[in-house]
This record gives structure tokens, C-alpha cells and sequence, in this order.
């Protein structure tokens, strides 16, 4: 139906976006983005166990002098350009649409999927391609990660965010170890399934978001901050590119940090991002909301998520190439079936993963994050330092219970701190809040591996040189020819490791072929190169996991430090009730009594609490769904109590606002740096400062009132004729209560609250 006064088309065009959805729509959204994030994290690891199938398959060695880059950047791209724009895809989904940027991520994806599994080239310009088309896939992925969180804090309610975003969070996390598996599977048969397994699922996943998923989230189209996207994607493409590179050998070092590409990347890269920064605190629409980081429960869980990232994100390569180039050829695997049964070795940390992600993530709706989330941290450095003291030629069953451990630990922390950082964020910055979230742990996973490497051969580079050298001459390899191979760069030995060569026969190559078969065959045999390189690999180990501990137990001291439960908008209408002197919500039980004398005492409360709660509830959602994009509901509050009663302190203001003088202290730095409020010194008291609105606030204030008006104008198309009916019927009542309220004494009101 349309009330007088309503205008017709905007209650026709905006009235099916506000019907809300029904009660099984979230477990839609969550099943649907599980399945996005899943295939977006199972397509990020799925190439490490499938490498030596596809470099065969395009006819290229990637261990030859030149073409080690070729194997970073297709190990290496997905990550970077996922690490760099989910940021820039999670505002643009608070601009235009989560699920549209969503929908539009699954399509880009598949797209790229089926171009993957069509390569025809060979060579390097086969490798060429597949890292191009690798990184345009990554910019479906980045779509997909950016909004997927966003999209189910918008489904579900506060109290079971924790279990959804859990569930989605240990898809995502379980993935990279489920892409392990199928590498391992799908390379073997045929190396262009491994891009055509992701098909299918995007396929049906495009067309099940595009058909089911609706658009819940608050939509503020403004200006793209330009160079805050090119500032920010420039300098993380720089940095990361600059450690991806520092993992090469570089002249005579072993590593790449000393290359002055390198360095000048990284620090161009730095420059960059604190040029980014500062320009974040200048623009009118940033990108990267500087001022979220204001809210302690985003910036402790922030700082947590990329210092367990930065923990986690090497673990899966360093298990890898221990597998891979010790345990299993020790334990009777031949190289080139190591890759698939490193995978199934590792299955363990995936299931402490899917047991503890759920439980924890539903336990955190009840009783916080903070708990489950610093135990978690705890736990998992307590399985790292049990993984350092672990022998390198270890009895299996306490591997796996180790890696069970982990993985428990892990989950523990996942899933309650993601949903503690999406419930601190107000709805209208859930996407760019997510990409943020999203960018941190993307980013902490190309610095681990970095540091990682790094470590691990740092400690090979210590003693392997002279083991190689005296332990292949002692198998009669000519000395010049031992030389040779022990002056090689340890990270030839790391690399050949992880794709499953055989890395003796890697290295030596001609020169086999100037030994007996027997000493021959002993040298590339299954015993020869994990003994000869566990000390020194035993010793890099060491350092790594040394590491891994010092940054899980810093995370959880971040993550203690995150404060209670805290879910924005609950405590943000708590609090003014709280801080507040006695006003309208204690004055009603009263009036109720004076407007309807025979209604009984216990009715009398119970409809005052009504009434103050839909009051309070209308006043806030219709500031923040029908203001106006560029003034926040807060700012917008400010605004009409110096409207109403004129210039005030700024500690009378937060009295009248109900919030304390912190809050209302940050409130008007804002709405003073955008022009709608300004400042100046108070006559009667120097410390103090007097605010009022300008010519400018009083054209918002003014525009916000219009555009609310039309808002619930639209709002009330969706009631039934009965319900209208009603409402209008009670408004007399409600106007009658508001002039009692008005024309009341404080003195009196107090007396009557009391």
C-alpha cells in the first residue's frame, strides 16, 4: 500500500530490496560462499604437489639456470594478486553490491579455470602463460575472498556468526591441504585436470550465488580513492615481488637479499604503503579505513590473524620438503612418489582443522573470542616446539599426533577471531573491514614463505656445502665434480625436494655417468641424500619452528589483549543507556500510566520498554540505512542535537548524545574535517572548546531528514494494510506522549523516574 505523501516509484523501486529474506536464506549464503572460498584456497596449493606433472607436460625444466623464476611466480602469483586487491574488491563491494562483486568473482574464476586446462603452449611461453592466467584467476579469487565473509555476517545474526564464519574460515584453511591431495591425484592421470577440476564447481556455483544470493549489506556508492589503490597495489605488488625474488640465489650468495633489485623493491614498496597511509587520512572516501583500526577488537584480531599467519603460512612448504626429501625415500618411496603421499601424510593437520573450527567458532558466539582464540595460539606454539624436538627420521604416529595438535590449535584460533573482527565492524564497512582481514593473512603467507625459506637455507647453507663435498667424494666422484656440486646454491637441493625430483641425480647429472652403476645407483638410491642432508636440514628446521613459536606466542598476547565480547551496534546502543542521565526511556513507565490510567503496572513496563526499544531502533537504522553515504548515523546524531539545541561543549554534547566525552571527541574531529561543524574556543573556560554547525551540516541535516522521511516512506509500502492501519491509529497516542515528555521538568522527570 503507499500513505499519503509517499512517493509512489520510490516505494515501487526500493520496497523488494527491503523484504527480508526468509529464515533459510543464511544457510544458503554460507553453504554458497564455503564453496567459493573453498575452491578459491584448494586452487592456491593444488599446483605445489601437481608442479613436476605440468612442467613435464609443457616440456621445461624448472631447476635449469633461468627458469627458477618461472617456478616462483607460478607458485608465488596467485598469492601475490589475491594478497593485493581484496582490499580494493571489499570496498568495492560496500559501493556497489557484496554479492554482486561476489557473483562476479565466481564467474572470473571459472572463466580463467577453463583457460588454464585449454594450454596448448610448450616451452616458456607455456609457462608464461599459465602464471598470466594464473593471476587473472587469482582476481576472481580475490573477489570471492574479499566479500564472502561480508556476505555472512550480513545473513547471519550476531550470535551465530562465530560457527558460520568458523565453518567458512576452516573451508578456506582445510583447502590448502585438500588442493595438496589432489595435485597429487589429478597430476599423475593428466596434468590439465588440475586446472579442470575447478570447473564444474564454478560453473554451478556462479549460477547457484547469481540465482539465491541476496543483497543484505548497506550500499554507499562514492568516489574510488585512485591513488590509494594504485599506492596500495603498487607497493604490495613491489614488496612481495621483492621477497618472492630474495628467495633466488643471487650472484655468489645463496639468497637473493643482497641483489639491489631486491632491496630497491622492498623499500619502494615500504614507501609506497606509508605513502599509502597518509593518503588514507586525506581523502574524503578512502579505500583502507584508517580509522577502523580505532576499534579494538579489529586491530588486536588483525595483528593476531597476520602474526598466526606469518607462523602458519610456511609450515605447508617446510612439511613438504622434509616429507619429500627425508622421511619418505628413507621410509621406501621413490622420489617421484613422494608428492602424492606428503599430501596424505599431512591429512591430520586438516582434521584437527575441520574438528576444531566449527566447535570453536560456535563456542566464541557464547562466550567470546578471546578465550578459544589466545588458547588457540598457545597450542599451536606448543606443537611447533614439539615439531622442533621431533627427530627429522621420526616414528610416524607422533608426527601425525603432532600435526593433529597443530591443526586444533589453529582451528581453535580461526574461527572465533575472524568473527570477532566482523562483528566489530559496523555494516556499512563489512567489505572493506573483510578485504583488510583478508589482506593480512594473504600477505602473511608470501612473508612466511620468505622467511621461512630464508631460515631453513640459511641453516643448509651453514653445513651442506662440505657434506655434499666430502660425502660424494668418498663415493668416488671426482673432486672437481664434488666441488662443483657442493658450490651449488642450497635452494637448487629445496626446489628439487618439493617437486619430487630426485635430487642427487638433479644435481650431478652428466657427471653419473663417470661412476660404477653400483656407486651410481647407491648415490641417487633412497638413503644416500636424506642421511647426508638431515644434520644440516635438522638445523634449519630448528630456527624455523624457533620462529613460528616466538609469532604464535605474540599473537596471543594480542589476542588477549582484543578485550570482551564485543559485537558493534549491540554495544553502541547499550552504551548510551548506560552513560546517560535519566531521560526519556525512564520517564515512560510514568507517562504510560498518565495517558492510560487502567492499563495494569506489569503491561505499563512491558509496553514502555516496547515502545523505548522500536523508538530507539527506527532512529538507528533509518540514520544509517537511508542517510546520506558521506555522514556516518553518529555524525549525523551530532549534527541534529546542535541543531536543535544550539552551539554546546563538547562534554555537554556527549550528555546529550548519551556516549562518553572519548567517543563524541572522535565523532567531532570527523564531522569538523569534513565542514559540517566547527570549533572554537570557549569565552568562559580556555580548555575548552564550543562546537556548532555550519551552512554545510545544516544542507546534510537537512538532506538526511528528507531522505530518511522517504526511506521509511518506502519502508511502511511493506507493512500489510492491517499494520498500517494500526500505526496510524496509534500515532495520536505517540505524538500525545512525545509533548508530555517535552513539556516535563527535569525535577519532575527525575521524581517520576524514581
Amino acid at each position: 500500500m503507499t500513505l499519503p505523501g509517499q512517493p509512489p516509484s520510490v516505494a515501487a523501486s526500493r520496497a523488494p530490496r527491503l523484504r527480508a529474506p526468509g529464515p533459510g536464506y543464511k544457510w544458503i549464503a554460507l553453504s554458497n560462499t564455503t564453496l567459493g572460498v573453498l575452491m578459491a584456497s584448494v586452487n592456491a596449493s593444488i599446483l605445489l604437489i601437481a608442479l613436476p606433472d605440468i612442467f613435464r607436460g609443457i616440456g621445461l625444466n624448472p631447476l635449469q639456470p633461468g627458469n627458477s623464476s618461472l617456478l616462483l611466480w607460478l607458485i608465488m602469483g596467485y598469492m601475490v594478486v589475491t594478497a593485493v586487491l581484496v582490499v580494493s574488491f571489499g570496498r568495492l563491494g560496500d559501493m556497489y553490491g557484496r554479492v554482486r562483486m561476489y557473483n562476479l568473482g565466481f564467474a572470473v574464476f571459472t572463466v580463467f579455470s577453463v583457460a588454464l586446462s585449454l594450454t596448448w603452449l610448450h616451452g616458456t611461453a607455456g609457462a608464461l602463460w599459465l602464471i598470466l592466467v594464473r593471476v587473472l584467476q587469482g582476481v576472481g579469487g580475490a573477489m570471492l575472498m574479499a566479500n564472502s565473509a561480508a556476505i555472512l555476517t550480513d545473513a547471519f545474526p550476531s550470535g551465530q556468526r562465530g560457527l558460520a564464519l568458523g565453518l567458512n574460515q576452516v573451508a578456506g584453511i582445510a583447502g590448502s591441504f585438500i588442493g595438496l591431495i589432489l595435485g597429487g591425484l589429478l597430476g599423475p592421470v593428466e596434468w590439465h585436470l588440475v586446472f579442470l577440476v575447478s570447473v564444474p564447481f564454478g560453473l554451478f556455483g556462479t549460477v547457484w550465488a547469481y540465482l539465491k544470493l541476496r543483497e543484505l549489506g548497506e550500499r554507499r556508492p562514492v568516489n574510488l580513492d585512485w591513488w590509494g589503490n594504485i599506492t596500495f597495489g603498487v607497493g604490495l605488488v613491489a614488496l612481495l615481488t621483492g621477497i618472492t625474488y630474495g628467495i633466488e640465489p643471487y650472484g655468489r650468495h645463496t639468497m637473493g637479499w643482497a641483489n639491489p633489485w631486491v632491496i630497491a623493491a622492498m623499500a619502494g614498496g615500504v614507501a609506497l604503503l606509508a605513502a599509502f597511509c597518509f593518503i588514507e587520512t586525506r581523502v574524503r572516501h578512502p579505500m583502507f579505513r584508517m580509522e577502523l583500526f580505532r576499534i579494538r577488537a579489529f586491530t588486536a584480531g588483525n595483528l593476531a590473524g597476520l602474526l598466526s599467519g606469518l607462523g602458519r603460512g610456511g609450515l605447508m612448504f617446510i612439511l613438504i620438503i622434509w616429507l619429500q626429501g627425508i622421511y619418505l625415500p628413507r621410509h621406501g618411496y621413490a622420489f617421484s612418489q613422494t608428492p602424492l603421499w606428503a599430501g596424505i601424510y599431512m591429512l591430520p593437520l586438516t582434521a584437527g582443522f575441520l574438528l576444531a573450527g566449527p566447535v570453536s567458532g560456535w563456542l566464541s558466539d557464547h562466550f567470546g573470542a578471546r578465550p578459544f582464540a589466545t588458547g588457540g595460539m598457545v597450542v599451536a606454539a606448543g606443537s611447533f616446539w614439539l615439531l622442533e624436538i621431533l627427530p627429522v627420521n621420526f616414528a610416524y604416529w607422533q608426527f601425525a599426533l603432532i600435526l593433529l595438535v597443530n591443526g586444533i590449535g589453529m582451528g581453535l584460533f580461526a574461527s572465533p577471531n575472524r568473527a570477532a573482527i566482523m562483528n566489530s565492524l559496523p555494516p556499512e564497512r563489512r567489505g572493506a573491514g573483510s578485504g583488510m582481514t583478508a589482506t593480512f593473512q594473504n600477505s602473511s603467507m608470501v612473508l612466511s614463505i620468505g622467511i621461512f625459506f630464508t631460515l631453513i637455507i640459511l641453516g643448509l647453507a651453514a653445513t651442506l656445502p662440505s657434506a655434499l663435498l666430502h660425502g660424494l667424494t668418498a663415493q668416488g666422484l671426482p673432486t672437481a665434480d664434488a666441488a662443483r656440486v657442493a658450490a651449488l646454491p642450497p635452494v637448487s637441493v629445496l626446489f628439487a625436494s618439493l617437486l619430487g625430483y630426485n635430487p642427487v641425480r638433479t644435481l650431478l647429472g652428466p657427471a653419473l655417468a663417470r661412476l660404477s652403476p653400483a656407486r651410481a645407483a647407491y648415490l641417487t638410491g633412497r638413503s644416500f641424500f636424506p642421511s647426508l642432508i638431515s644434520p644440516a636440514f635438522e638445523h634449519g628446521l630448528s630456527v624455523a619452528f624457533d620462529f613460528a613459536i616466538a609469532a604464535c606466542l605474540v599473537a596471543a598476547i594480542a589476542s588477549l589483549l582484543r578485550g570482551g565480547k564485543y559485537v558493534h551496534g549491540e554495544q553502541a546502543a547499550a552504551e548510551p543507556a548506560a552513560a546517560a542521565p535519566p531521560r526519556v526511556p525512564t520517564l515512560v513507565p510514568a507517562l504510560v500510566s498518565a495517558l492510560v490510567p487502567d492499563c495494569p503496572a506489569r503491561q505499563q513496563g512491558s509496553l514502555a520498554e516496547r515502545i523505548d526499544s522500536v523508538v530507539q531502533r527506527l532512529a538507528h537504522s533509518s540514520r544509517a540505512r537511508f542517510g546520506p553515504a558521506e555522514v556516518t548515523p553518529s555524525g549525523l546524531a551530532a549534527l541534529a542535537i546542535l541543531h536543535a539545541a544550539g552551539p554546546l561543549r563538547i562534554g555537554e554534547l556527549a550528555a546529550h548524545a548519551g556516549v562518553t566525552f572519548p567517543t563524541m571527541s572522535r565523532i567531532i574531529d570527523r564531522i569538523v574535517r569534513s565542514g559540517w561543524a566547527q570549533r572554537r574556543g570557549d569565552e568562559t573556560d580556555h580548555r575548552a572548546s564550543v562546537v556548532s554547525t555550519t551552512g554545510t551540516g545544516e544542507a546534510v541535516l537537512h538532506a538526511a531528514r528528507r531522505d530518511r522521511t522517504a526511506g521509511l516512506a518506502t519502508a511502511l509500502a511493506c507493512l500489510d494494510p492491517a499494520e498500517a492501519a494500526a500505526l496510524l491509529a496509534a500515532l495520536p497516542a505517540l505524538e500525545s506522549l512525545a509533548d508530555q515528555v517535552d513539556a516535563m521538568p527535569p525535577e519532575a522527570a527525575r521524581a517520576a523516574s524514581a
